[in-house]
């Protein structure tokens, strides 16, 4: 079934999740998989669909999402094809990276080829910034990570040993409790 991810960005305010799902319904999408969240004020989502065995008119679902995205004053809407994703299903996260410090640019770079470069994958990555008491931006950044085969926590613990130090930000790693949906 063919696949295609939607992204729309903007002011937040009610209504942008069932505008945006009214159009995918009339053209008789399913909605997969999604993320949506605020972003400094700023609605976003990203949505993963699937279409229906005879296709769709791409043209036509792209022309009222556009309207929708118009309608709703949104900053930007996105509609493209996805390829299948690779088999043996999701990635499961097995641990946690929080890290806190003044905010600067580079703390995401940093933390993301670290782990990289461990062949560590960030399943999920949240990020805020937030003023403390005296007004200063304090940068907070929580991930879900899957370790590769064989690589303990002692060894993640080692693959980020230098970003407290080169970042100016403390680091804490645990495991991930499993919750069940």
């Amino acid at each position: 079934m063919p696949q295609y991810a939607v992204s729309a960005i903007g002011r937040d305010r009610p209504g942008i999740v069932a505008a945006v799902t009214r159009v995918l319904l009339d053209h008789d999408v399913n909605v997969e998989d999604s993320q949506m969240t605020i972003l400094r004020g700023r609605f976003t989502m990203m949505l993963i669909l699937a279409t229906p065995e005879g296709g769709i008119d791409e043209a036509s679902l792209r022309a009222e999402l556009e309207a929708a995205a118009g309608e709703l004053e949104l900053d930007a809407i996105s509609l493209n094809p996805v390829g299948a994703a690779e088999e043996g299903g999701p990635v499961e996260p097995s641990h946690i990276v929080t890290v806190y410090g003044m905010d600067h640019p580079g703390i995401v770079q940093a933390v993301a080829t670290a782990l990289a470069d461990a062949s560590v994958n960030i399943t999920d990555l949240e990020t805020r910034l937030v003023s403390d008491d005296d007004g200063a931006d304090l940068y907070a950044m929580m991930l879900e990570v899957a370790l590769p085969a064989g690589m303990s926590q002692g060894d993640l613990e080692a693959a980020l040993a230098t970003i407290p130090r080169e970042q100016g930000v403390e680091v804490s790693i645990r495991e991930l409790e499993r919750d069940e949906l």
